[in-house]
């Protein structure tokens, strides 16, 4: 007993001190706490109103076209204590196909050729842009011709060139390749290229887009001069003119020295059933086109997928202006020849028994006929749909 009692009574100045200490730890403690309550209230309550007047959380959604919302997000309250509704999908029918979940502030359907940085800021990567672009269809052999035929291009050009013969690297020994841009797939045409890289949202900066071979000479041509002319006649389609030769094959594209641009021409008896339809007018050929930006966007869509020679599509191109025979033409006064060098023609194989060029110039004039029937095809499937609409809708 005397123990207990003894121990009692010596802890309880050691209790008594302990709990001193403790409630003045407290009291600081809530003192701290009481000051900073507010502060902290203050800063969310203002982050909040800032969050809510910067971004708009009211997204559209469009439960009849779009995805249905499985969950949906709680209303939030404004600054002005209204009710700004929040769903948790996005569905744009206006987006390009396949885009409408994003919001269109993001969505950017267009790009561009122009070379960029891997450091730096995205803004001030750009020095320059060019305004046109200027592509051609190449073998290292074409080089020096390649050369010459870049040159005649000033710095508002986008260089191109599409290697049939996997050779690129070596072109580094001229200084503009550096700055060109190359793609090479083995044993390919212009149009099978065009169709793959050259998509109207792709080339959609340049004003006019040169879709060149590589055997032209062009001691006569300037491009600038040409653009100047081409915008002065008020031509989406055109080419220059040709020099006079042998292998000249059409009347319309043989230059003149009598004007600056000319938009039709007298063939061969037979040749034209009317004036103002091709090879008379509305015509130019495939070696040496240009296509103003709105030109572009109509032939790639008529290009087919499968027929890469390009054979019939000249006669076919004054479907995608309007009127055609004064919105096509050949430019006269900045002219090129002609070199017909056979180089893609070495590119087929040899089979039954025929040159590799012999098989090539055969699918060539299957594909003229193959393009011919399909669009004969499509256009009276067309006027019989809407003749059978019109009937219907009038009886």
């Amino acid at each position: 007993m005397g123990i207990f009692t003894h121990s009692t009574v010596s802890r309880k100045p050691n209790e008594s001190m302990r709990l001193i200490v403790t409630t003045f730890v407290g009291i600081v403690f809530g003192f701290f706490i009481g000051l900073s309550f507010p502060t902290l209230s203050l800063t969310k309550l203002n982050l909040s109103s800032r969050v809510l007047t910067t971004i708009d959380f009211k997204y559209t959604e469009y439960k009849k076209s779009g995805p249905s919302s499985s969950s949906s997000v709680p209303p939030s309250i404004g600054n002005n204590g209204s009710s700004v509704n929040v769903t948790s999908k996005i569905w744009v029918p206006s987006n390009p196909r396949g885009a409408e979940r994003l919001p269109p502030g993001i969505v950017r359907a267009e790009s561009d050729l122009y070379l960029r940085r891997l450091w730096g800021k995205p803004s001030e990567d750009l020095t320059s842009t060019p305004k046109y672009l200027v592509t051609f269809t190449v073998g290292y052999d074409q080089r020096k011709n390649i050369d010459a035929a870049v040159k005649k291009f000033s710095e508002n050009f986008t260089i191109l060139l599409f290697h049939y013969d996997g050779r690129t690297t070596e072109w580094d020994e001229f200084e503009w390749s550096k700055q060109a841009i190359h793609v090479s797939v083995r044993r390919q045409t212009k149009w099978w290229y065009a169709k793959r890289f050259l998509h109207p949202d792709i080339v959609a900066p340049y004003d006019y887009i040169f879709i060149w071979d590589e055997d032209l000479g062009v001691e006569h041509f300037n491009a600038e001069k040409y653009i100047k002319l081409v915008r002065k006649h008020g031509l989406e389609i055109s080419q220059p003119g040709l020099e006079p030769n042998k292998q000249l094959t059409w009347q319309m594209t043989k230059r003149r020295d009598d004007c600056e641009v000319h938009k039709e021409t007298e063939e061969r008896p037979g040749w034209c059933n009317r004036p103002h339809l091709p090879p008379c007018a509305a015509f130019v050929e495939i070696m040496a086109p240009v296509f103003s930006r709105d030109a572009w966007r109509c032939v790639w869509h008529m290009i087919q997928n499968d027929l890469v020679h390009g054979w019939g599509l000249d006669l076919a191109l004054r479907k995608c202006v309007e009127p055609a025979h004064e919105k096509i033409g050949v430019v006269d006064s900045q002219w090129i020849v002609h070199q017909s060098l056979p180089s893609l023609g070495s590119q087929g194989e040899a089979q039954n028994g025929k040159a590799p060029w012999q098989g090539v110039r055969e699918r060539c004039k299957k594909e003229w006929t193959i393009f011919q029937t399909r669009f004969s095809r499509a256009e009276r499937s067309y006027f019989k749909e809407i003749n059978s609409t019109f009937h219907r809708t009038t009886n």
